[in-house]
């Protein structure tokens, strides 16, 4: 399967499906999917910019209004996340997946789904520190705080998606922390030079993200944010072994220093907390009590040759134990934003597990997501308080006994035990489209149809509806 991957989007959809077009026409090759990691822009109408933290000069409507319309259609199943640059009410909306617009599928918050058998998991936003633990306390119309701290990723998305098996692909806006040691630190410091201070302190990139990379050992890992690209290769321990400690945690990612990044000038930011004193984020592949498996053999001894020797007094020689089995890779790739004479886009191939018969790629639920939906429901928090975790032990038992219903409700009415999304889920437009004379004001909170029906087949509480979500304590 061909699969398309494009860095931050700002909008340009018909830039970029053009783009993946002429590769086709070059090529002589079809690409069936397409993913977007971050800045995606999903701006339906003008009064969506009032919920877009970026300066008024950026608050444009973009090439997305016409597709969420139908005036056009995306030509490829296209697969989004969400960055620090979007319509955040609309993505609200959509907190556990689903369609933008026809052919154009929203991950969520965080998320996770199979596209012909192959797992692709995702986590939306950037990381603030100040807002990790917190609830998802905001509600419209934001005010200057509230529509930046919506987009900041939280604890119990981390949580969720660390509990997943491992995904072929993981897509994330912000790079992991440290990941720029795993690749060619001195290219990337020649064309970004002021990423240097922030690599120095340790500040460059997500803690989160670079434990779920640790965690999840997903093939490929993709990302945007800082408008560049750049490769890595991250080498797990060995199965079983202490996994490569984490980099010292980070306050803030180079958005700041990046003169590519769309700089807001009031973004509300906390103290960083102080990088681990003498703690390296190369610390890179190997951790330290890592094993190489290398096999002991003693110095031979000189044989007398004018000794005779009997078979049976021969020692008896071991067979050497067999090769460590190869450590888990995981390929890491950011690329640029779409523009002219930039790197921001990547065609890889993958195979697929479940090739589909009529060669349209297949969209379904993965089943090991939905359980972790069903399982920590209960824990999503509309407040800025949040609830204790359970541990990791009897959280994967409530997955596991969650699992256990999704196969016995849901797979096993499915042909093939495949959930496909487009049986559940349906595109519905919301808000209006675009009009010349609308106003300008916050729009209303609209509750979305394929929101209610996904919490309705996994018979969960709708926390993400406000008009029916219990109101948090004030």
């Amino acid at each position: 399967m061909k699969i398309a991957v494009e860095g931050c989007c700002h909008g340009e959809l018909d830039a970029i499906y053009g783009e993946l077009a002429r590769l086709e026409r070059e090529n002589g090759y079809n690409i069936d999917l397409l993913l977007i990691c971050g800045d995606f822009q999903a701006i339906r109408n003008h009064r969506d910019l009032a919920c877009m933290a970026v300066p008024d000069k950026y608050k444009k409507l973009g090439g997305f209004a016409k597709y969420y319309t139908g005036e056009a259609k995306a030509p490829i199943l296209t697969l989004v996340i969400g960055g620090n640059h979007e319509a955040s009410n609309y993505f609200w909306e959509l907190y556990h997946g689903g369609w933008l617009a026809p052919n154009i599928y929203f991950l969520g918050h965080a998320g996770c789904v199979q596209v012909n058998g192959v797992r692709i998991a995702g986590a939306s936003g950037i990381f603030k520190p100040g807002d990790f633990h917190q609830g998802h306390y905001e509600r419209p119309p934001y005010n200057h705080g509230t529509m930046r701290s919506i987009y900041h990723i939280r604890e119990y998305n981390v949580r969720r998606l660390s509990l997943l098996p491992s995904p072929t692909i993981f897509l994330s806006h912000d790079w992991p922390q440290g990941i720029e040691h795993h690749g060619n630190l001195r290219d990337l410091l020649r064309r970004k030079p002021y990423f240097k201070d922030d690599i120095n302190k340790g500040v460059l990139g997500s803690p989160p993200m670079m434990g779920l990379l640790h965690t999840l050992h997903p093939q490929w890992w993709f990302s945007a944010h800082l408008h560049c690209r750049f490769e890595a290769t991250v080498v797990h321990g060995p199965p079983g072994g202490e996994e490569a400690p984490e980099a010292p945690k980070a306050a803030r990612s180079a958005e700041r220093t990046n003169p590519d990044e769309i700089s807001i000038d009031d973004e509300d930011e906390g103290p960083a907390p102080p990088a681990a004193a003498g703690a390296s984020a190369a610390s890179a592949a190997l951790p330290a009590t890592a094993s190489l498996g290398a096999i002991q053999i003693k110095p031979e001894v000189p044989r007398n040759p004018d000794e005779i020797t009997l078979d049976d007094e021969e020692d008896e020689v071991e067979a050497p134990p067999p090769p460590p089995p190869p450590r888990a890779t995981t390929r890491f790739l950011a690329l640029d934003k779409c523009l002219p004479r930039r790197k921001f886009l990547e065609v890889i191939d993958v195979d697929a597990p479940m090739p589909s018969p009529s060669g349209a790629p297949v969209l379904a639920f993965d089943p090991e997501w939905l359980a972790i939906t069903r399982a920590f429901n209960s824990y999503m928090s509309l407040s800025q308080t949040q609830a204790t975790y359970p541990d990791e032990e009897p959280a994967r038992a409530a997955v596991q006994e969650s699992l256990d219903w999704v196969s016995s409700h849901l797979l096993a009415q499915a042909p093939n035990g495949v959930l496909k999304v487009e049986n559940v889920q349906q595109f519905a437009m919301t808000a209006p489209g675009p009009a010349p004379d609308e106003p300008r004001a916050p729009p209303p909170y609209y509750p979305n149809p394929q929101t209610a029906a996904l919490c309705a087949m996994l018979q969960i509480e709708n926390k993400v509806d406000f008009s029916t979500a219990i109101p948090p304590p004030r």
